[in-house]
């Protein structure tokens, strides 16, 4: 059952990722690659994203991930989770060889076990730490997307 609370925390959290939403005169929604072996989590951020504005395209795991990348040119940004025990590779490893295989493509990895390793980032990409608020999440993603047009 969900409390008046809930409810107002949610229409707050709509509000936030709102406010980040890019402008009626932009282009088309940014397609982003959203990378995420938890299910609610997944849900969760994938509706943040498509109430900001961007069109999210969703991947349980890596390997889905390159499947994703490979038959959609039209990715503009890779979100990946760092632990996803599905799949050959964790979330590092799949921005690694992201960067690599389409070095256009910008990289925003996110996780709850840690900061990354002084390796474990390929060049340019982002990390912001778990749990993270819609609002920052939705102005790193369009920063992001920014930054590689």
């Amino acid at each position: 059952m969900t409390s008046d609370l809930d409810r107002h925390d949610q229409a707050s959290r709509r509000e936030d990722t709102r406010q980040d939403a890019p402008d009626a005169s932009c282009d088309a929604a940014p397609v982003v690659l959203l990378v995420e072996d938890d299910g609610l989590l997944l849900m969760e951020a994938a509706d943040t994203l498509a109430e900001a504005g961007f069109t999210v395209l969703e991947a349980p795991h890596a390997d889905q991930a390159l499947k994703v990348l490979e038959s959609r040119p039209d990715v503009e940004v890779l979100m990946t989770d760092v632990d996803m025990p599905l799949g050959s590779m964790n979330g590092f490893a799949l921005a690694r060889l992201v960067s690599r295989r389409w070095p256009r493509l910008p990289v925003l990895v996110v996780s709850g076990m840690g900061s990354p390793g002084p390796h474990d980032m390929p060049p340019g990409a982002r990390f912001i730490p778990k749990p993270y608020a819609p609002s920052a999440l939705v102005r790193t993603l369009h920063d992001t997307v920014r930054r590689a047009a």
